[in-house]
């Protein structure tokens, strides 16, 4: 995991930058970079999987007459589809790390590259013509993002005690949160971050901090129907489904291992690595 973090329209220093950085570096012990304009600040730290080279950030590209800069927490399964769609239309790229596919996807379609990309991840983008920044989560939300809007200005990042390391935040419960702890904790509702004026993004949606304004939407729900299958083709379907999700994760750089606990779900996860690598050597 890696972990991100900004400051939008606030002062800031290297003391500041260096605090809630320090408090990133369990999440990212790989490296660590920090973006700066006089109203956008990005922060990130690295635990590097793939391209470990070529992968470090913040990231920036400059396309389309707009220059766009990085700060991603995740992992795309299905990057290398995403980079000859990329490629066909014209775009080059420096490493294989998926952040860079991501920034390009971005780049080229904007919010939309959301539909595009299977994996888990939480990103922000600042474009800076438009002096704004674009903050999304994965569908299921396996990737934490929390912000706070704050004296006219916006903080993020992966976790709340980051987003405490900027001076004039205050550790602060109010009812709400009161109630948080003591009827749901350690659980939350959705969108809570227990502390007052902080808010998690929800699984599956995106926002925009533009002109001093976070406006927020979803852009994914999930929804049920009725299962019409026979049985065969369930049979079919989910064990197609069970493969695929293992061996698009299995893409990596540095070895990669399971935990066996003996239990049927890892068991799978580790029957279907094995065969794999033996089937690329």
């Amino acid at each position: 995991m890696c972990a991100i973090a900004g400051i939008l329209a606030l002062p800031f220093d290297d003391t500041i930058v260096k605090k809630m950085q320090l408090t990133m570096m369990r999440r990212g012990p790989d490296g660590s970079g920090v973006f700066r304009t006089p109203s956008c600040c990005l922060l990130h730290t690295r635990l590097a999987i793939i391209d470990p080279a070529g992968g470090t950030q913040p990231m920036g590209l400059n396309w389309g007459g707009e220059a766009f800069t990085i700060t991603y927490n995740g992992e795309l399964y299905n990057t290398e589809d995403i980079r000859r769609e990329l490629l066909a239309l014209g775009h080059q790229f420096q490493g294989h790390s998926d952040t860079e596919v991501l920034l390009h996807a971005y780049a080229q379609w904007g919010e939309d590259c959301l539909y595009k990309c299977n994996g888990i991840f939480a990103f922000a983008v600042w474009e800076h013509r438009k002096k704004e920044l674009f903050l999304a989560r994965d569908r299921m939300g396996v990737k934490p993002v929390f912000y706070k809007e704050h004296e006219d200005g916006f903080l993020f990042a992966s976790e709340i005690k980051t987003i405490l390391q900027y001076p004039t935040v205050k550790a602060e419960l109010d009812t709400t949160g009161i109630g948080e702890i003591l009827l749901l904790g350690p659980g939350r509702t959705p969108g809570s971050g227990v502390l007052r004026g902080i808010r998690e993004l929800e699984p599956g949606c995106c926002g925009r901090f533009s002109q001093g304004r976070w406006k927020w939407k979803r852009y994914w729900k999930l929804m049920d129907r009725e299962h019409l299958d026979s049985f065969s083709e369930t049979v079919e379907k989910v064990s197609f489904l069970v493969k695929d999700a293992i061996q698009r994760q299995m893409i990596s750089d540095v070895p990669i291992g399971t935990f066996l606990s003996g239990g049927l779900d890892s068991s799978i996860i580790t029957a279907v690595c094995d065969g794999k690598k033996k089937e690329t050597g």
